[in-house]
């Protein structure tokens, strides 16, 4: 049969009425069981009345600040917490997105995982007494899974940096802190997202300024080269080991979320999907070695086909390392294999044998790559 949309049965003078009224309470508390018996309701009631009731209206309030109270006592012993967490962290997170007015009462429940907090979960309000004075926003990251978040290249400068960058890998959790804009005044910030900014002291900004000079052929070669793939190519300075980086728009999807639509079973293939698609931006770190030999290939002859392979290879990998999916693997597949056979310094004969039919590779050689694009 249809699923109850709660288990709360409603009476009215010890009359028994109905055990499924929308009204009563909401949906992101339908696990709380219960009853409810009125005096003052009429005993004649149709959906109709139900819904233009103001009597319920204060009932599903004060149904609404029960629970949340019960919430709250339940909090103060941490086992049986964990336990009503592990339970129904999914619905206090829905409630967070549905519910405005108690949504800052319901933040307090959250409990994450984070760069700092790996043995348990952290709350908010403990996240807060430990960020560092200079810290002005609550840094978090979506993804997978733990195991995923933990080892991105986002994290790099975060962690060196000292700040602690929350772990949300629950699906729901996109959608929750689209709504919790802050806690205790202090706004969350999505890591994987462009326009990210540090207090950095002016040396750092100045050396950041002309590191930015610098790479301008480069980021404006890799965008020729990439085109539709990426909105921009610019320098970043998010990351400390690894070379490249895709940001997303600040306002539209994440990679994280861009995956949960994808796997939507009746997601619209057009309209809404394209346009909160991400923007993808290519960020690139200025002092890996990589970014600086690529730089010398393109001030000596930007049309070197080595520039263009690579630069594609390094746009697929940052789109793996950043929560993507690729948009065409088996390229990818044979981009690496020929970095392979360069790297055993095997040439086409022993790669290919004669009587298969795949086209015999040109010479590999450092400079003369075949072109794939």
């Amino acid at each position: 049969g249809k699923k109850k949309r709660n288990n709360i049965k409603l009476y009215v003078r010890r009359v028994f009425i109905m055990d499924d009224c929308e009204e009563l309470i909401p949906e992101w508390l339908n696990f709380v069981k219960g009853i409810v018996d009125s005096e003052d309701l009429p005993l004649n009631l149709s959906r109709e009345v139900l819904q233009q009731n103001k009597i319920l209206k204060v009932i599903r309030k004060n149904l609404v600040k029960k629970c949340v109270d019960m919430f709250t006592e339940i909090a103060e012993d941490k086992d049986n917490f964990n336990k009503f967490y592990e339970a129904f962290s999914k619905n206090i997170k829905l409630g967070i997105h549905e519910d405005a007015q108690n949504r800052g009462k319901l933040s307090e429940f959250l409990r994450y995982y984070s760069t700092k907090s790996t043995d348990e979960p952290t709350s908010l309000k403990d996240y807060v007494t430990r960020m560092p004075e200079k810290q002005k926003f609550i840094y978090y990251i979506t993804g997978q899974s733990r195991q995923a978040v933990e080892s991105s290249p986002f994290l790099e400068v975060l962690k060196r940096k000292g700040y602690e960058v929350l772990y949300m890998v629950d699906p729901i959790d996109e959608y929750a802190v689209q709504q919790l804009k802050d806690f205790e005044g202090k706004e969350l910030k999505s890591i994987t997202k462009e326009g990210l900014e540090f207090e950095d002291d002016e040396d750092e900004k100045k050396k950041f300024d002309e590191q930015k000079k610098e790479l301008e052929p480069l980021c404006a070669t890799m965008k020729e080269i990439l085109g539709d793939k990426v909105e921009k190519v610019v320098v970043t300075d998010m990351l400390s080991e690894s070379p490249c980086v895709i940001l997303t728009g600040q306002f539209g999807w994440s990679a994280n979320m861009e995956r949960i639509m994808q796997s939507q079973a009746l997601r619209d293939s057009g309209g809404m999907s394209s346009y909160m698609a991400s923007k993808r931006t290519l960020g690139l770190h200025p002092t890996h070695p990589i970014i600086r030999a690529l730089k010398a290939k393109v001030a000596a002859d930007k049309n070197d086909k080595t520039v263009r392979d690579l630069s594609n290879l390094l746009y697929e990998a940052a789109l793996l390392a950043s929560g993507f999916t690729l948009d065409d693997p088996s390229q990818f597949s044979s981009r690496i294999n020929r970095m392979v056979m360069l790297g055993l310094s095997l040439d086409d004969e022993e790669a290919a044998p004669a009587e298969s039919d795949a086209p015999a590779l040109e010479e590999v050689t450092e400079s003369n790559m075949e072109e794939i694009d």
